[in-house]
């Protein structure tokens, strides 16, 4: 299955400009392919301001999320693959949600079996789905 996170993503979004809140995303600035104003950086992470009066063209596809913003006066296009996502939240009162750092995804079924050999309880369960806490 594809990632929820670009669908969480979206939604919190969506329900944080809704509730008139201005949404912020958590960017981890040191993965590949973040394209981000590297003096705002701090700690390797970048807090964005992704409100609809703050940003031109905002996009949040399933594997990127692309916008032109203005930082320090000057326009700016800001890009970074949906992964780079640590959270969003609402400024106003930091309502929203953490991301888990992602997992590599699992070999698909009837690939090859489990590196312990075949059968026993780890093949049985390899194709049962599995629930996560998510805080």
């Amino acid at each position: 299955m594809n990632s929820s996170r670009p669908y969480i993503l979206r939604a919190l979004y969506d329900w944080i400009v809704d509730n008139d809140c201005t949404p912020h995303i958590l960017v981890d600035a040191m993965q590949p392919g973040v394209e981000v104003p590297s003096e705002y950086v701090k700690d390797g992470q970048i807090v964005l301001n992704v409100s609809p009066t703050a940003v031109i063209d905002l996009h949040l596809s399933n594997h990127l999320v692309t916008f032109n913003g203005r930082f320090g006066g000057r326009p700016m296009d800001v890009a970074f693959p949906v992964t780079a996502v640590l959270g969003i939240y609402a400024r106003e009162n930091g309502q929203g949600m953490v991301f888990e750092p992602d997992e590599p995804p699992e070999p698909p079924e009837g690939g090859p079996p489990p590196a312990d050999g075949p059968g026993g309880d780890e093949r049985r369960s390899a194709g049962r789905p599995s629930l996560k806490v998510v805080k």
